[in-house]
């Protein structure tokens, strides 16, 4: 910490301007000996101590490499060579990796805290430059406690946060750019970096960009239909339901907002017996009462994609409901008497005054909404595992890109490489959407409602 008091008295200002600042940040090249010159005695022991455990503590994990035996090798030489010799007692490449990536974590942050010391020294000495008074160690420790408390509390979520979702999503990353899959698995055998050999394979093999158009196609029309449906079904119930004088009001939101209570899954299970070809109630009952064939709902791609979009209809609606319920009581009531006074219909108060005002004090949430839509596995999973069948592709007719990524991870051949790589694409393309979309979103933007 280098707080600063207040300025010396003029007589006690030397004359010759001094160089503290220059020189206390040339010496804190070494850890420490900055602090040490600029007379924080307790300061510059902390910081050698601390960089003095660093090593001591991940040595092995810098610098054991081509020099150690096959199996004891590991840190930066194993993320940079993946291994040289396979076998189950020898070099797996992808606890190399993994081994490497936390090397390269902990030396970034080896690196922060290098260059924070020097920042110090500088800072410190600028101030002795400056001729002010430096803080002694107890003023920075009382000034730590009552300025940097959230600080401290905010490090260890910091340190979980890098380890439980950055650390993965560098190995998904990297994972891109291997040829690792079922034919080349550790410990048999090693896995070999190979540059954008994955993101070449998804455009140039004709099942692979097939199945990769296909499905993205389907991706796109299941987020815009479900989610859209979902949020249209919502603002009009919630409409309804508020209008006033309507009798029973509390009994009707009672009743439609019992699907939400319902565990999703369940509800999945549900209807993926009821929209069975053989004994369903649609095709047994409901489609012969209304003189209607029964549906091949589970073998014909268009029929199971139809039942998939009425289905998240009917999970996503109570929500969207709920939501546009709670904004609709904080709408002020004289917008709408001053619209009908002005002879406005009441379509026209809808379009000009409700639609406005839900979109704008929900859009975030309306957003996330595509999002989740866009990566929703449960329902593809559990309704019918992504088919039927496809005929040249290597997902089914209902898969999206999250459920053809499971496929190819977890499947009879795994391709753990390129799913990785379309799991970039797909971040990728959801990232740049959300961006646009915040971006656009007046709800985001520093201005009086519409």
């Amino acid at each position: 910490m280098a707080a600063i008091a207040n300025p010396k008295s003029p007589d006690q200002r030397p004359d010759k301007p001094t160089n503290h600042a220059r020189n206390a940040g040339l010496l804190s090249i070494i850890p420490g000996l900055g602090q040490l010159y600029n007379k924080q005695y307790a300061k510059a022991v902390a910081f050698f101590i601390v960089v003095v455990s660093y090593f001591a503590v991940n040595y092995d994990l810098f610098f054991k490499g081509a020099g150690a035996g096959p199996g004891d090798r590991g840190g930066l030489w194993g993320l940079i060579t993946l291994g040289e010799v396979p076998g189950p007692r020898n070099d797996h490449s992808i606890f190399l990796m993994v081994e490497g990536i936390v090397a390269l974590i902990l030396l970034f942050f080896g690196i922060a805290f290098y260059v924070w010391n020097i920042r110090d020294a500088y800072r410190v000495g600028r101030a002795r430059d400056q001729h002010l008074n430096l803080p002694s160690f107890q003023m920075q420790l009382r000034n730590l406690r009552d300025h940097g408390f959230p600080y401290l509390m905010l490090i260890p979520s910091l340190i979980l946060l890098v380890f439980t979702v950055i650390l993965p999503l560098i190995f998904t990353f990297l994972i891109a750019f291997t040829n690792y899959r079922y034919n080349n698995a550790p410990p048999a055998k090693l896995v070999e970096w190979v540059g954008f050999e994955n993101f070449t394979r998804i455009f140039e093999i004709d099942i692979f960009r097939d199945t990769f158009v296909g499905v993205l196609g389907w991706t796109l029309v299941w987020t815009v239909a479900s989610t859209t449906g979902v949020i249209a079904i919502g603002i009009f119930l919630a409409v309804l339901l508020n209008q006033e004088g309507l009798r029973f009001r509390r009994l009707f939101r009672s009743i439609l907002i019992l699907s939400w209570a319902v565990p999703a899954f369940i509800t999945i299970l549900i209807f993926r017996s009821m929209f069975n070809e053989s004994f369903g109630v649609f095709n047994t009952t409901i489609l012969p009462a209304l003189g209607l064939d029964p549906v091949n709902w589970m073998t014909d791609p268009t029929a199971t994609r139809t039942a998939l979009v009425l289905i998240q209809w009917w999970l996503g609606f109570p929500f969207i409901m709920t939501l546009m319920t709670g904004v609709l009581q904080s709408i002020p009531g004289d917008l709408y008497e001053a619209a009908t006074i002005d002879g406005a219909t009441i379509f026209d108060k809808f379009r000009l005054i409700t639609l406005p005002m839900l979109l704008f004090a929900t859009a975030p949430i309306l957003i996330t909404q595509f999002t989740f839509n866009f990566n929703n596995f449960n329902i593809i999973y559990l309704f019918n595992g992504g088919g039927p069948a496809v005929p040249g592709q290597t997902a089914g007719g209902t898969d999206i890109l999250i459920s053809w990524i499971y496929k190819l991870s977890l499947g009879a051949n795994p391709q753990y490489g390129l799913a990785a790589a379309i799991t970039l694409i797909l971040s990728f393309f959801i990232m740049t959407l959300a961006v646009i979309q915040f971006r656009r979103t007046k709800s985001f933007k520093d201005e009086d409602m519409i």
